[in-house]
């Protein structure tokens, strides 16, 4: 009869929170086993070595290597699958015999642990209990004193052999966060920490519950003093600083994309995550998730872009993180404009600026209905709110003689309808009539509709505000493709001219 594996998770390193079972676990076993490095050294045997007898068979798994350097064929990875393979052959061997055995773990077994390599290899063969330990994420909160995360918010649990880039934009994104394995990784996590704008959030703790604990602001922290049993900690931002006792705010100019979160780029969500003001379009506001019980939303009407904008930069200057909200991309046809200008003025001087792009309505549309924008293409808005109806013709023609793909924004209103009939009958005088048409309206939201038709069949009364059309060129096509879908398509090479 085959023995019984165990997976003990031991906690943080502080032998007293050893939970009861793990100390029954381990009294059970014939076999108590655990990793070590080259030095011999375990820490998880240091934890549960009151609970070592002299009868149990101890079993050191010892890793043949500590850094990726090696000369194993496979390199690093497969030096280490060959050691795993080989630890749990020589569990396997006490489990065949009947032998019970008890695999030791710091924190939770199967939460960043060597544990977890036996567990796939064995869990699956002989019966097997994993036993929870305290892990030292909840360690280092607890040694903090400061909540890890409240409400809705979220944590992120981020290893920091990531690359930079993606360190900083998980960052960006997340309300609370967890940065493990540091050692030499700390000064990646500490750049990728400041490009994310959260390096006066972090917090640094160092081997917690253990002798030689060490905790502090991670950016008062020497790199060269770091070891591999540290994290980085991104307490709750909820109440975490008072706005008022900042020197000076800012505003950062969000695109949210066409619809909701989906759509949200990580830079951006973590402006929004980091604002204490969101201010914008009510619409665009509705789309903005509830990231923070404590942000105040301030709505307004579409057409007081400029109003909008003085009050964001009022709220900066009084030490708040403000986020513009903005749909799509905020330079197109958009807020990034509006707060410039107005930031622009002598008051406004001092108040730092910041524009976050997002996806455009056109790019949305256009990956909805397959590739129109795929070769050069012109972006105009029909709305004659702001310039006059003679410019917008004049540039459609401009456009359509150079055989552009037109993105066209603002089509129609409740207040402006004659504009997409006029459009289409300037574009006829210059197109072919079947030139192929993406009618989208509301893409990524809940009535997305995207359509391709031709020029001609162009129906300018099922296009309201929330439609964006894409004009093909000359050499965009229209495919009826298998599951009935028909996709527009502009090829990236365009014919040699006609020579002469």
């Amino acid at each position: 009869m085959s023995g019984k594996l165990y997976g003990v998770g031991l906690g943080p390193g502080d032998p007293n929170l050893m939970t009861l079972r793990a100390a029954q676990a381990i009294a059970e076993a014939d076999v108590v086993a655990y990793h070590s490095a080259r030095h011999g050294r375990s820490i998880a045997r240091s934890i549960a070595a009151e609970h070592i007898r002299e009868d149990h068979v101890e079993e050191r798994l010892m890793y043949p290597l500590t850094v990726e350097t090696t000369d194993h064929p496979g390199g690093y990875r497969g030096a280490l699958d060959d050691f795993y393979e080989e630890a749990s052959a020589l569990l396997a061997a006490h489990l065949d015999a009947g032998r019970t055995v008890a695999v030791l773990a710091e924190g939770d077994p199967l939460f960043y642990g060597s544990y977890q390599h036996m567990h796939k290899r064995l869990a699956h063969r002989y019966e097997t209990e994993v036993i929870p330990g305290v892990t030292s994420v909840s360690a280092a909160a607890a040694r903090l004193g400061e909540p890890l995360c409240e409400a809705e918010e979220v944590l992120t649990i981020i290893p920091g052999t990531l690359p930079e880039d993606e360190l900083t934009a998980r960052l960006a994104a997340t309300d609370s966060a967890v940065v493990m394995k540091l050692g030499r990784t700390f000064p990646t996590v500490r750049r990728a920490l400041e490009r994310a704008g959260r390096i006066d959030d972090a917090r640094y703790v160092e081997r917690a519950t253990m002798a030689g604990e060490r905790t502090g602001a991670l950016a008062d922290i020497d790199p060269d003093s770091v070891p591999y049993f540290s994290v980085a900690v991104l307490p709750s931002r909820i109440d975490a600083v008072a706005p008022e006792s900042r020197e000076r705010g800012e505003v950062v100019v969000v695109g949210t994309g066409p619809a909701g979160a989906p759509w949200l780029t990580p830079e951006s969500r973590g402006a929004l995550v980091n604002a204490d003001d969101l201010v914008g379009y009510t619409t665009y506001l509705d789309r903005v998730p509830v990231l923070r019980p404590d942000q105040r939303r301030h709505g307004s009407d579409n057409k007081v872009e400029s109003e909008r904008a003085e009050f964001a930069l009022d709220l900066a200057r009084r030490g708040r993180r403000v986020a513009v909200v903005s749909g799509g991309d905020p330079g197109v046809f958009a807020m990034a404009t509006a707060v410039l200008e107005v930031a622009s003025e002598p008051r406004y001087a001092d108040v730092p600026v910041r524009v976050l792009p997002g996806v455009t309505a056109a790019n949305a549309a256009a990956a909805a209905a397959g590739a129109p924008l795929g070769h050069d293409y012109a972006t105009i808005s029909l709305s004659d709110r702001l310039k006059p109806w003679e410019v917008i013709a004049e540039r459609l023609r401009a456009a359509a003689s150079a055989d552009l793909v037109l993105a066209l924004y603002n089509p129609g209103s409740r207040s402006r309808t004659h504009q997409v009939a006029a459009a289409r009958d300037l574009l006829l005088d210059l197109r072919s009539p079947e030139t192929p048409v993406v009618v989208a309206r509301d893409v990524g939201g809940p009535e997305q509709s995207v359509r391709v038709v031709t020029l001609k069949t162009l129906e300018p009364s099922e296009v309201d505000m929330r439609t964006l059309l894409l004009i093909g060129s000359s050499q965009t096509r229209a495919v009826d493709r298998g599951d009935g879908r028909t996709i527009a398509w502009t090829p990236r090479r365009y014919p040699e001219p006609a020579q002469g």
